[in-house]
């Protein structure tokens, strides 16, 4: 695990180098359909990627964008299809039964398929109308790490393509040019981070009860983060939008409990309300944070703290947002004990 997160940085230059006139071709051609709206399906990982895509899509774009996880399409998409369709699928396998299942229904719906997969002869491929394949190479281990990143590279870089010719946005080149940058803002986070980030893993090992924050984007990386804490770590975690955890779930914070806030520089002020509700209660607090001057205004209210670079806007930053924890997860499962690269009771494909 931990080595497929540090080859981060070159499985992302490597799906912008191999993947950029792809996906190109790939939006001109769904440009031409004209598709009125976009489901987009995954499971587990490829499910909170499909959510930050359709924060992306819905923000550069202006195209409707509903996601939902693979197993539920057939319970969710309508009897009858009405209006122009595409069924964005995303699957680091292209094997799973769910996305499978779900590709199959959307054929006899007459629905055309997008495939974002990592596997370029998986049955999800040969199934698609379009295929995007994301550069991550052979993932090992069971937690999905760097097949994520890219996960979320392409379908970024398809929104930008996308938004460039539906011409909703004036600034493409100069976004096209941040998000081609992640590569740098990641080696930045190892280079600064990982060390600190080991130790605060170290410090928290025995914590069973964690709740991850984020807005916006981020709240795909509540989602992510939590999911890969459950996997690797054995521990209940969930993640919420930062304000919907108002709405209940705060009853159950208290001096056992270990606070991720997942923070861009904009959301600053909201969180230090938060961070002082859950240091009131005995909770220990984790602030994941742009490195602005803002920042610092959190960072009082906050045990400790995982800086990122701010070179990526808003709507990209999930690809860096995640690093943290994804090393802060391995971290913490080796002090606990525990195997990340294979967590019991889980398999890497579920057929």
């Amino acid at each position: 695990m931990i080595k497929e997160i540090l080859e981060e940085p070159i499985v992302i230059k490597k799906t912008v180098e191999k993947e950029r006139e792809n996906i190109k071709r790939v939006a001109n051609e769904v440009r031409a359909k004209n598709y009125e709206i976009i489901y987009a399906i995954g499971s587990g990982t490829s499910y909170h990627a499909g959510l930050a895509g359709q924060y992306a899509f819905s923000s550069l774009t202006n195209l409707i964008v509903s996601t939902m996880p693979a197993s539920e399409f057939q319970r969710w998409v309508p009897s009858i299809i009405s209006r122009r369709t595409l069924l964005m699928a995303i699957s680091q396998s292209g094997e799973s039964k769910d996305i499978i299942d779900a590709a199959k229904i959307a054929l006899k719906k007459k629905i055309d398929i997008l495939a974002i997969t990592n596997t370029p002869e998986s049955t999800l491929a040969n199934l698609a109308t379009y295929t995007i394949f994301p550069r991550s190479g052979k993932e090992v281990a069971v937690p999905a790490t760097k097949t994520y990143v890219t996960q979320l590279m392409t379908i970024f870089m398809l929104a930008l393509d996308l938004a460039e010719l539906r011409e909703t946005r004036t600034n493409i080149e100069s976004l096209r040019s941040q998000l081609y940058d992640a590569s740098k803002a990641i080696e930045k986070i190892f280079a600064s981070s990982k060390e600190n980030i080991r130790k605060v893993a170290k410090k928290y090992k025995d914590k069973n009860l964690v709740f991850i924050l984020g807005s916006g984007p981020n709240y795909a990386t509540a989602l992510e983060s939590a999911l890969k804490l459950k996997e690797t770590c054995m521990v209940f975690a969930e993640g919420f939008a930062a304000r919907e955890f108002l709405h209940g779930p705060i009853r159950l914070v208290d001096e056992r409990t270990l606070m991720i806030l997942i923070s861009s520089s904009d959301e600053i002020r909201e969180y230090v309300s938060l961070s002082k509700s859950f240091k009131g209660f005995g909770a220990d607090v984790i602030s994941i944070l742009e490195m602005t001057e803002n920042s610092k205004v959190l960072a009082e209210y906050s045990d400790d703290i995982f800086y990122i670079p701010s070179s990526l806007p808003k709507v990209f930053s999930p690809i860096t947002f995640i690093v943290p924890v994804q090393l802060f997860t391995y971290y913490m499962a080796v002090f606990r004990g525990l195997n990340p690269d294979k967590p019991e009771k889980l398999v890497k494909v579920v057929r």
